[in-house]
């Protein structure tokens, strides 16, 4: 389930990112997702690589992510 704006985003993602990082979250698993179609794991390995792309980055500072 792609995301068309950072709104549709998880609570989770949109609570604790910046505006900057749910954008690089959102490509990256929207991307992911298309890419990984055939994948029976499609989600878990969207949102896996979504995270690594934030990480590049962004640090987690107690409960919210800062840039690095």
């Amino acid at each position: 389930m792609p995301y068309p704006t950072n709104a549709d985003l998880p609570a989770g993602v949109r609570n604790h990112l910046p505006p900057h990082a749910q954008d690089i979250f959102r490509a990256a698993f929207n991307h992911a997702w298309a890419d990984h179609a055939s994948d029976p794991r499609q989600e878990e390995a969207a949102r896996r690589i979504a995270w690594a792309a934030v990480k590049r980055l962004y640090v987690r500072d107690g409960a919210y992510w800062v840039p690095r």
